[in-house]
Formats: structure tokens, sequence, C-alpha cells
């Protein structure tokens, strides 16, 4: 009887991996709207191809492998068996420029499939919301034929869409953190109208003055390890500018007609992003290829010498994990999880991310005879969200994981070494300028455009 009743409950559990949407008729899913479920299992998509790519790149793992006897070309051998496997490409930078670049294109194929799909009536978002088991062996067939893809000019290239990809995707963070302050704020502040008062405005009036102080104090350690007195101009200029960028964008959003044109405006969004920006600020120094003006790089190239002239650029071993790439990875995993389940009210993110959530139809839950609750399809008369334009976000969140796991660091295919360039420093520095102008134009945009709407 047990055996019978763990069969059914694995064919249960299959059609959701086989089924044509999300778990709408299965109780092994957690209840939930279609599209929230739809979300959430693509960004494990993303998560899981993440987790490969680290465990592929962690120091030492190569020397691992070699100790398999009859895998790796070069390795331990066992009498009568040729080692076939190249563990140069399967581990390494090698390795996640090919895993990254498998997510890409599966994400983007997703991309394609799903341009102008307006509800869940469209054949296609059968495919969108369904056929996990079949979606998932396209991502592992695409992953392990880019294993396949011959070295030559293939690093290069792709290192070239990791940073045009990238620059997109630090404006998409800055974008959901806006949102995710502006839903803070609001939430907080409705509560502190409904009751308990000075609780509220003291937990908003700290975490602003939590923000601000640790901005301030990261502005201090950037002029401290990350300037001299004659050199590193650019650093200079680049902290000096973003201060001042950020002062600006904090006065103007407690302007008395900014507040009264978005009253949702204030200084807790202007503090996050004042410390985003000071984030962003710090990650773009720390690929600069002047290791006196990056002592961060003296860790980062271990077999250079700190003695003597500093060159401008010289190829080293790199090792992987440092404290921005850490915070890029804990950013990147908060801003996809929030990406698939929000639900805002701030029409102007809403244009921005092209998602609609108030278009959807209600999704009720249906509690069965068995008394299990299954998800509702809320996207029979509109969809939620682009299911295109989702996509694209995941397809520019592998090329931005792909930078962060091997730190924005250009492959150099003569010498087998990886090189920091000054390209990833000013691509990071203008996305951050960029972005603060994004965020300076949810505030004014009311006062210039008043006869649109915008809350």
């Amino acid at each position: 009887m047990g055996a019978c009743m763990a069969l059914c409950s694995i064919a249960s559990c299959a059609s959701c991996l086989c089924g044509s949407a999300p778990c709408l008729l299965c109780g092994c899913c957690p209840s939930s709207n279609n599209s929230t479920v739809t979300r959430l299992v693509f960004s494990f998509f993303l998560l899981l191809g993440t987790m490969v790519s680290v465990i592929m790149i962690l120091p030492g793992m190569e020397a691992q492998l070699s100790k398999i006897p009859g895998f790796c070309q070069g390795g331990t051998t066992i009498p009568g068996i040729q080692n076939q496997v190249n563990c140069d490409v399967i581990v390494g930078y090698k390795s996640v420029y090919r895993m990254c670049f498998a997510m890409a294109c599966f994400f983007f194929l997703f991309s394609a499939i799903m341009i102008r799909v307006r509800s869940s009536k469209d054949p296609r978002a059968a495919i969108q919301n369904g056929f996990w088991f079949f979606k998932f062996l396209i991502l592992v067939g695409i992953t392990v034929g880019a294993f396949f893809i011959p070295d030559g000019t293939f690093h290069n290239v792709w290192f070239y869409f990791g940073i045009v990809g990238s620059f997109i995707f630090i404006l998409i963070q800055l974008i959901l953190l806006i949102d995710f302050a502006h839903s803070w704020n609001e939430v907080w502040v409705r509560n502190a109208e409904e009751g308990n008062t000075k609780c509220w405005f003291s937990g908003l009036l700290f975490f602003t003055i939590l923000h601000y102080a640790l901005a301030f104090t990261a502005i201090v350690l950037f002029y401290v390890y990350y300037t001299k007195p004659d050199n590193c101009t650019e650093h200079k200029f680049f902290i000096s500018f973003n201060l001042i960028l950020c002062f600006i964008v904090s006065v103007v959003s407690i302007l008395p007609k900014v507040q009264d044109a978005a009253p949702q405006s204030g200084l807790l969004q202007s503090s996050i992003i004042t410390l985003y920006t000071m984030y962003v600020t710090w990650s773009a120094m720390t690929n600069n290829p002047d290791r006196e003006c990056n002592p961060s790089l003296l860790s980062l190239v271990s077999n250079v010498s700190t003695a003597g002239a500093t060159p401008t650029s010289s190829p080293g071993t790199v090792q992987w994990w440092d404290a921005q790439g850490i915070v890029g990875l804990v950013i990147f995993l908060f801003c996809t999880f929030y990406a698939s389940i929000r639900s805002s009210s701030n029409a102007q993110v809403n244009r921005l991310m092209q998602t609609e959530e108030g278009k959807g139809s209600e999704g009720f839950e249906e509690v069965a005879e068995d008394g299990v609750r299954r998800a509702m399809d809320n996207e029979e008369d509109a969809v939620t969200y682009s299911y295109s334009f989702f996509h694209f976000h995941l397809f520019l969140a592998s090329l931005y994981i792909m930078m962060t796991l091997t730190n924005w660091y250009k492959p150099d295919t003569t010498t087998q070494a990886m090189q920091s360039t000054m390209p990833a420093v000013w691509v990071k520095i203008s996305s951050s300028w960029l972005g603060l102008a994004v965020y300076l134009w949810t505030l004014v945009a009311p006062l210039i455009l008043p006869n649109r709407e915008f809350s």
C-alpha cells in the first residue's frame, strides 16, 4: 500500500514537471499564483547554474579532478584506459564562461519565443508555465554543447557581450532597489498612519541614518585606501562626483514641490540608492589595473611582485573570491528573488520593468475534495508581467554572473591568464551615473509631466 501511495505521489509531481501549466492541478507545489510560481522556477534554474559555476571556479578544483584515475588529460591514469577529459576547460574561468553562455542562450531563446504573449490563453503561455522537465533537459543539452565550443576567440568575444549585458543589468538592479525602497517606505508609512506612529517612523529614521552612515564610512575608506596624494586621479573624481550626485538626489527627494507631486518619495529611498552607488563605485575601483590605486589587486594577482614600477596592466593568477564579488552575488540573489515575487504599485517602475500587476485577473486558491490547496491561473484576462522581458532580464543576469564570478577580468588567450581592464571600470561607473539619473527622473517626472499618472 505504501509503495502504491508513493507511486501516486510521484505521478502527481510528474504532472507538475510535464504538464501544460505550473501546478494548477498539482498539490506537490506550494499554493501561489500561476505567475509567481513560474518566475520562481525560472529563477531557480538561474540559481542552479550559478551554483554550478561557483563549484567549477573553486580554487584547487582542477587539482582534485586530476586525482580521479582515468579522468583528466595529464592526470592519474589507469592502465589500458586513456584519459579523455580536458579538465582545463571544465573548471576555472572557461567553465564559467561556458556555463553562463548556456544559461544566456536558454533565457534568450525563451525571451524570443514569448514576445507579445498577452494572456494565458495564448498557446505559448503553456510553454512558459509548464513542461519544466523538458525545459530542464533543454538547458542541460545547451550546457553540454557549450563545453564543446573551441577556445579560439570565444572567450574574448563573450567577454564584451558580458560587459554590455552587465551594464544593463546593473541598471535593472538599481530599478528593482528603487521599487523595493518605495514599497518599503509605503508600507511603513501606512502602518504608522494606522497606529503606533512613533515605532514605525522611528524604524524609518533608523534605517535611513544607518544607510547614510554606511555610505559615508565607505567614502572615507575609499579616500584612504583607493587614492594617493599624487596619483589615482580617476578614483578621486569617481568618489567626489558620485558623492555630489548622491547629495543632489537626496536633497531633491525632500523638496516641497517634489513631495507634493510624489508623496511616496523620501530619504529612505535616497539612502538606499546612495549606499548602492557607493558599492558600484567600490566595485569599479577594484577593477583598476593600476595596483598602486587598487590595493586589492595585490591579493588578486598573486604572481606579480609589488616592488618596482607599477604597470598599467599585467596578467596573473586570479583569486576569484573577494569582498566586492561576494557582495555583488548577495545583491544579485536579492534582486532576482524580488523580481520573481514583486507586486508593485509604482507605475513608473512597472513601466520600466514591463510589469502591470493590476492587469491580471484575481488568483483565488482552489481547495480540492482532498483538502489540498492548488494554485490558480491569474492570467486568463491579461499577463501580470511581460514574459519576454522577464527572460531578457534573466539573460542579462546570466551575463552579470559571468562577469562577477570572474571579477570582470578579461581573458588573455595567449598567456592563459586574466587581466583587469579599464573598460570594466568605466562600464560600472557610467552605470552608476545612469542609475542615479533614472532615480532622479522618478522624482521629477511628476513635476515635468503633471498630466500623466505616476502613482
